[in-house]
């Protein structure tokens, strides 16, 4: 809308058609943002018949300014904290012109301590996920363009890289890691990616559709992570009473049942698809949880502690 008051400032009449093509949206688009300016923001927008564009009525000096509460201005806070763990990639610059954009709209006055609140809050990433960004801004491209691409992907403890052809469908930061969400031509299936693999990405000239029933939420239901459709399984698994309170202070997963336990501890329920990465978590709690059921991931869980205690260091 600033753009459009900005060209319709101009006085060079522009019309729906023009703007829609200047600013690569629809024209409907248009015509709904003139009709707010109009209506809500009372500006004296009409159209002129003889030169086939909008025009000022009257003349106006500004852009009426956004109007903010004190928590709002605090959640764009948050906003900005949350955008330091993206510090040099590819989403670093829109992200930062886009608050710009916020910040230059705002009242030159608002009622605030910035300081005492700009001290209050900060996020902080233990492992940082290492990223080519010359690859992450391809892969980005591509999906937003719907371009399909050649990967040269080397799976882990593999020495060579393979090559695939993919419909890349989406991008998706989980639990601070990035996984592309792709079509394989060779698996002829849908297959997940991890961007800190793909060496190389190479567009084949070549669009695609992604289809009307994808969804990243539909895939990963039932899912502790990215692993997914390898099953149903219902997951129980108890607590000592030393963590019990680490696990009822987060919601784990949207499945999830806690029960108090007699001695003190708690009992988490899980129904999952996969049971790949929740027996990485298991292991990550140490003696302090057992698994219940199923039997196989018992079992799991059991074999990788005993190949933990089987481990010998090499000699040097």
């Amino acid at each position: 809308m600033l753009r459009i008051h900005q060209a319709i400032q101009s006085g060079r009449h522009p019309n729906a058609t023009t703007l829609a093509r200047e600013l690569e949206v629809s024209a409907k688009s248009i015509v709904r943002d003139l009709q707010f300016m109009r209506d809500r923001l009372d500006l004296p927008i009409a159209y002129d018949d003889r030169r086939w564009g909008y025009f000022y009525t009257q003349e106006v000096s500004a852009f009426p300014n956004l109007q903010i509460t004190e928590g709002e201005l605090f959640a764009l806070l948050v906003a900005e904290k949350a955008v330091q763990q993206y510090r040099g990639t590819n989403f670093e610059r829109p992200l930062v012109s886009a608050l710009k954009k916020l910040s230059d709209a705002l009242p030159e006055t608002v009622s605030l301590q910035w300081t005492d609140w700009d001290q209050t809050i900060s996020f902080r990433t233990s492992a940082e996920p290492v990223l080519n960004l010359e690859v992450f801004d391809a892969l980005a491209r591509a999906a937003a363009r719907r371009e399909q691409i050649e990967l040269s992907y080397r799976k882990p403890g593999r020495p060579e890289a393979d090559r695939r052809v993919v419909d890349p469908y989406h991008l998706a930061n989980i639990n601070g890691e990035w996984f592309l969400f792709a079509f394989d031509h060779l698996r002829r299936d849908l297959r997940t990616f991890v961007p800190a693999r793909i060496q190389s990405v190479r567009p084949t000239g070549r669009r695609f559709v992604r289809p009307r029933g994808f969804s990243v939420d539909r895939q990963l239901r039932g899912s502790f992570g990215v692993h997914s459709a390898e099953g149903r399984f219902d997951v129980v698994l108890r607590f000592t009473p030393r963590v019990a309170d680490y696990i009822r202070e987060k919601r784990w997963h949207p499945s999830q049942i806690l029960a108090d336990r007699p001695n003190g501890g708690v009992e988490l329920r899980l129904r999952l698809s996969s049971l790949t990465e929740i027996r990485r978590w298991i292991l990550g709690w140490g003696g302090e949880a057992t698994v219940v059921r199923p039997p196989e991931l018992a079992d799991a869980v059991r074999q990788a502690a005993q190949a933990i205690l089987d481990a010998r260091i090499p000699d040097r």
